[in-house]
């Protein structure tokens, strides 16, 4: 099988590999379809994301769904031919959050497809249990499928928050993320969503997905447009999407007292300036956002029904042999979703 290496900081190289075997509980499935995700381009651009150092050759890519073409002998949850979406978190199964009912997302022996030393998706077929795996309906498309993966982390992202009927928020970052978090805000009733940007291609998207005000934060102050068309006193959540220093500072400028922040974009630098004695007196909740847990069926049949609409994200679509030209196009800034189409099945 064919399978694309990243061999130095921004270098793939395409190689021939040896299928892997599958055991009892396993699927051998094609990969058809893989997002390029933010910590994939950290990877290809620095040879590192949030402290996890790549060894080369390795392989990168987690947002990946599928056709079936083998299964173990103890696997009846899939059959050949079926086209699924991979769920790429493998929790050992046995630690205190591998028992909570919605925390085996914190299990603190993941396995993480393409997070080092685990190797991803890139590549013409994967071996993958069969736990993690989820079929997808006639009306979702294997490109809809892999994009399950960061409609998760969004998902997980407002459930944190506690996004809900009548609330106004504000999403920083107009990328993949920002605009998933922004659509998923939206379904679940919040009445006023701001979304902030820099680049005029992500706010226009922004806008013809339906948030209230896009924001370009080189010419506006997103927290005066909050206080003037949204409340005086702030939002109720800020879901931050970016990482960006600047974003980050103005979480808690326009979040309202009482409010919540959720950090979800992985920022370079790991530092939060933030007032303690500011924190205790407005009465913020500040909370982390890692990935997701239990999503997998809700987000699919969310895309199924309509409710989410996670291919219009998608910015551009690149052949298996194009990997390299395609991250660094996904680099460009008015870029927000490509998509590596491994083979060219449907």
């Amino acid at each position: 099988m064919r399978t694309c290496e990243l061999t130095a900081v921004s270098e793939f190289t395409l190689v021939e590999r040896d299928l892997p075997t599958i055991a009892p509980d396993e699927v051998l499935v094609r990969i058809d379809r893989v997002g390029i995700c933010g910590s994939d381009l950290h990877y290809y651009q620095h040879g590192e994301n949030g402290g996890n150092v790549v060894e080369f050759p390795h392989v990168l890519g987690h947002e990946a769904a599928g056709t079936v073409v083998e299964v173990g002998d103890g696997v009846s949850r899939v059959g050949p031919d079926d086209r699924v979406a991979i769920e790429p978190g493998l929790p050992c199964g046995e630690c205190g959050y591998c028992a909570g009912d919605d925390t085996y997302h914190l299990c603190e022996d993941m396995e993480y497809m393409s997070s080092p030393p685990v190797e991803g998706a890139l590549t013409e077929y994967v071996a993958w249990p069969a736990e993690y795996l989820y079929a997808l309906p006639d009306s979702v498309s294997l490109r809809e499928g892999a994009l399950a993966e960061p409609l998760s982390v969004a998902m997980h992202a407002c459930q944190r928050g506690g996004v809900s009927d009548g609330d106004t928020v504000l999403v920083t970052g107009g990328g993949p993320i920002g605009q998933l978090v922004s659509e998923v805000a939206m379904a679940r009733g919040a009445e006023t969503v701001v979304l902030t940007d820099v680049v005029p291609e992500k706010l226009a998207l922004a806008e013809s997905r339906g948030v209230d005000y896009a924001v370009d934060v080189t010419e506006s102050d997103p927290v005066e447009t909050i206080r003037e068309h949204v409340d005086e006193r702030g939002v109720d959540v800020v879901l931050e999407s970016s990482g960006f220093g600047g974003a980050i500072e103005t979480t808690t400028e326009a979040v309202k007292r009482g409010g919540t922040v959720v950090f979800v974009g992985i920022p370079l630098e790991p530092e939060f300036p933030t007032d303690i004695v500011e924190t205790i007196g407005q009465e913020y909740d500040l909370k982390g956002s890692f990935r997701f847990s239990n999503t997998y069926p809700k987000a699919i049949e969310g895309i199924e029904t309509g409710r989410f609409d996670v291919d219009s994200i998608v910015t551009f679509e690149s052949s298996f042999e194009d990997t390299q030209a395609a991250f660094d196009r996904a680099a460009e800034p008015e870029e927000v979703k490509g998509v590596i189409r491994v083979s060219d099945a449907l």
